[in-house]
């Protein structure tokens, strides 16, 4: 059984820079993909910024990309989020998903596994 694991969220004023951290544990065949959606409140989980493992092609939301870096690390099997200028519209519990394909997917029902989220709150 694969199980991710996100961490790094918190409490942050507006403005401020955050990363969130996603790792993965278990038997995969190396074609694999992270990616980030975030869920508020009151909304459908949305795509935020994926990353596929092996070739490391990135793709974002258009309205998040000029504030985002996805990035990984392949031996550690590791995908960071790098957040800037953080708005209150961004808090949400942030997952991460796992999908055993080579291609960023924005439907979250393309990933077969997600972490327990980590919640981000920013405050104005």
């Amino acid at each position: 059984q694969l199980q991710v694991v996100e961490s790094g969220g918190g409490l942050v004023q507006a403005g401020a820079s955050m990363t969130l951290s996603c790792t993965f544990s278990g038997r995969t065949f190396g074609w694999d993909t992270l990616s980030w959606f975030r869920q508020a409140s009151t909304g459908a989980r949305e795509f935020v910024a994926g990353i596929t493992l092996r070739a490391g092609d990135t793709d974002y939301a258009d309205s998040l990309k000029e504030r985002l870096t996805i990035s990984r690390d392949k031996p550690k099997r590791m995908t960071y989020l790098h957040m800037r200028n953080l708005k209150p519209e961004d808090s949400a519990v942030y997952y991460c998903g796992f999908r055993a394909g080579g291609e960023v997917a924005t439907n979250p029902g393309s990933y077969e596994y997600w972490g327990q989220g980590t919640r981000v709150t920013v405050s104005s």
